[in-house]
């Protein structure tokens, strides 16, 4: 068995600013994490390990009782940043720039008075801090979502790490579906995100499985094992090196190793590491096939 590491791979720089800027927190005990730092739970163990308090993404609606509240690189709405400073909270904020784009993007749009359609999953923390202040809007996560909207402009945005092949769908459905509307599209698809599926695609045409490392609930990682699949290649997403199972692999595959961006290059490394001794134990079994 050989293995292949993409060209592109791992945190991408909103992920290492944000920690960068927890690890200049000298007292976490003073700071509650507004969700998940980062979707990574080898990262989140270590914040614990630190001390910080944290709220669930899904249910974030009382007040922390800290002095402080961390923005993750998720970021949240204005409304939502006004409810936290109204309460006497200081901020300490890691909202990815390219996040801050996109929700730029969606306040030009309803500026504009257009019904805006985020690409996107909607129980995504990052999709639900785009909506927040836009009075019209609709999420769409597949293009048999779509439907013939009532409004006569719309705007399309999209989930900073959404898959391109998946929004170009979407919007050519929205076009198709709404003939007379005024539509316009900003691409909000972060740099980091287009880098690491158009290195997956050349990957996948060197090898016969892809190894995808991330967290569970990493949404550009498990975008990444289901565009491997989605081009006929066995996809196994793990967390951590633990998770790797000899009995998954064939002695005579080429295997890629990818990550989603928040991803801990040590974590790769672990992982990268595992599969050359993994290689190493089914060794034998390819010399005798032979």
């Amino acid at each position: 068995m050989r293995v292949i590491r993409a060209e592109v791979l791992g945190m991408c720089f909103g992920v290492r600013d944000a920690l960068r800027a927890i690890e200049r927190v000298e007292e976490p005990e003073v700071v509650t994490i507004h969700g998940e730092l980062v979707h990574n739970e080898v990262v989140l163990r270590q914040l614990d390990d630190r001390g910080f308090n944290s709220v669930d993404e899904s249910n974030r609606n009382a007040v922390p009782q800290t002095s402080h509240v961390l923005i993750t690189a998720h970021g949240v709405s204005d409304r939502e940043r006004g409810r936290l400073e109204a309460s006497g909270l200081k901020l300490i904020d890691t909202t990815c720039p390219l996040v801050r784009r996109a929700h730029a993007a969606a306040l030009q749009l309803r500026d504009e008075g257009r019904h805006v359609i985020v690409v996107g999953k909607p129980s995504h923390v990052e999709v639900r801090g785009l909506v927040d202040d836009l009075p019209s809007y609709s999420i769409v996560e597949r293009a048999c979502d779509v439907e013939s909207y009532p409004h006569d402009r719309l705007g399309i945005i999209a989930q900073t790490t959404s898959i391109d092949q998946t929004v170009d769908q979407i919007r050519a459905a929205i076009i198709a579906q709404n003939p007379n509307a005024d539509i316009r599209f900003i691409d909000t698809v972060c740099l980091p995100t287009k880098d690491h599926q158009r290195s997956l695609e050349r990957l996948i045409d060197e090898v016969d499985a892809i190894v995808v490392v991330g967290g569970r609930n990493s949404n550009n990682t498990r975008a990444l094992a289901e565009r491997a699949r989605e081009r006929g290649r066995p996809a196994l997403h793990v967390q951590d090196e633990s998770e790797l199972d000899i009995d998954w692999f064939h002695p005579e595959w080429t295997v890629g190793l990818t990550a989603g961006t928040s991803t801990l290059d040590t974590t790769i490394d672990a992982v990268h590491n595992a599969l050359t001794a993994l290689a190493e134990r089914l060794e034998p079994a390819l010399q005798n096939a032979r």
